[in-house]
C-alpha cells in the first residue's frame, strides 16, 4: 500500500510538504501543478515550485516528490518534463484533473478528460521524452460534465504509456461535493492494467477502507484529510496492517502544534508578509475540524493579521486537553 499526499493548488506547498511528512505516514508527494504553455520553462521555475530538488527530489524527511506539469501541447508538455527528469525528479505527473475555470477554458486540466485521444498523445510524447528510469504518473478525474468517458480517458493514458494513474472518483462538475464515486474507479481499473490509486473525500480510516474496498485500490492519495489530521496516513497503515503493522505513534497536537511553528518559518522565505498570517491560518482551518486545540488556536489568532502575531501565541500556547 502506497499513502500519497495531494497535490494543493494554493495550499500544499513545499513548506507544508515539509512539515507534513516529518509527522510521516506519507509515502510519496505530488507538487501543486506547474502551467505549461508554449516555451521551455527555465530551471529556475520548476524549482521554485519544487525546491526539492535541490535535494535529491525529496522532503527534508526523505519523502520522493514529482513535480507536477499542466498543459495541453504534447511536445511542449515533453521538453519540460524531459527537463524536469533532468533536475533529478523521482518521476513526472500530469495534471487531467484541475477544476478551476481559468485553467479548463485553456484547454487543460479536466478539459482534456473530452480528448481522450490527445491524452495519449501527450502521454506518448512525454513517455517517449522522459528516461525510462524516471516514471510517468497521470491524475485524472472521471470527468468533465460526466463520466462516460472515464474508462476511455484511462485507457488513453495507460496506453501512451502512464506508470500509473490517480483517479479523483469525480467530475469536474460535481467539484468537491460529496459523495465521491469510488465504486467507479473499480470500473476504471477493470479496463487498464497499470495500477490505479483511488482519491476523493477521506477524512477518515474508515472512509480509507470503505475507499479500498468500493475501488478495489489499495494505494490511496489523501488531500484535505490528510491536512485535517496529519496522523491519518499512519492511522490508515495501522488499521490495513493489523497485529502485523509496525505501531507507530500517532502525531498528538503538541507535535502538530511544533509543526505549525516549523511552517510559520519556512513560509517567511516564499510568502509576502501580508499574506503569512493568512497561510498559517489556512492550515488552522483544516486543523480544526479534527483538533479542539485547533479551533481554541483558530479563535485566538483568527483576527491577526501580523504572521509574527500568530508565531507569538503559538510559541506560548500551553499543550490545551481535549474535552
Amino acid at each position: 500500500m502506497q499513502l500519497l499526499l495531494a497535490p494543493m493548488e494554493g495550499v500544499l506547498d513545499f513548506a507544508l510538504r515539509d512539515a507534513l511528512t516529518r509527522l510521516g505516514g506519507v509515502d510519496r508527494c505530488v507538487s501543486e501543478f506547474i502551467r505549461i504553455t508554449d516555451q521551455l520553462l527555465p530551471e529556475r521555475v520548476f524549482v521554485r515550485v519544487v525546491p526539492e530538488l535541490r535535494q535529491g527530489g525529496c522532503t527534508p524527511a526523505g519523502v520522493p516528490v514529482r513535480p507536477q506539469l499542466l498543459g495541453s501541447d504534447p511536445a511542449c508538455l515533453a521538453d519540460n518534463a524531459a527537463r524536469v527528469a533532468s533536475l533529478g525528479a523521482p518521476g513526472v505527473d500530469l495534471n487531467f484533473g484541475c477544476p478551476a475555470k481559468i485553467v479548463n477554458r485553456h484547454g487543460g486540466g479536466a478539459a482534456l478528460l473530452e480528448e481522450p485521444e490527445r491524452l495519449w498523445r501527450i502521454m506518448q510524447a512525454v513517455r517517449r521524452t522522459v528516461p525510462a528510469s524516471v516514471p510517468v504518473s497521470a491524475k485524472m478525474r472521471l470527468g468533465l460534465h460526466d463520466d462516460q468517458r472515464a474508462e476511455e480517458c484511462a485507457r488513453a493514458l495507460a496506453e501512451g504509456g502512464a506508470s500509473e494513474l490517480v483517479v479523483h472518483a469525480r467530475t469536474r462538475a460535481q467539484g468537491y461535493r460529496p459523495p465521491a464515486y469510488w465504486q467507479r474507479i473499480a470500473d476504471v481499473r477493470a479496463h487498464v492494467t497499470i495500477p490505479v490509486i483511488a482519491n476523493g473525500e477521506i477524512w477518515t480510516v474508515e472512509d480509507a477502507l470503505r475507499c479500498q474496498a468500493e475501488s478495489g485500490c489499495t494505494s490511496l492519495m489523501l488531500g484535505r484529510g490528510q491536512l485535517s489530521d496529519p496522523g491519518l496516513a499512519q492511522a490508515v497503515r495501522a488499521a490495513v496492517g493489523g497485529a502485523s503493522a509496525t505501531v507507530t505513534p500517532l502525531p498528538t497536537w503538541e507535535a502538530i502544534r511544533q509543526s505549525l511553528l516549523h511552517y510559520a518559518q519556512r513560509i517567511e522565505g516564499h510568502v509576502e508578509p501580508r499574506h503569512r498570517a493568512g497561510r498559517i491560518k489556512q492550515w488552522l482551518h483544516y486543523l480544526r475540524r479534527r483538533f479542539v486545540q485547533a479551533q481554541q488556536t483558530y479563535d485566538a489568532v483568527r483576527t491577526f493579521t501580523d504572521s509574527r502575531e500568530v508565531v507569538r501565541w503559538l510559541g506560548s500556547a500551553p499543550e490545551r486537553p481535549l474535552h
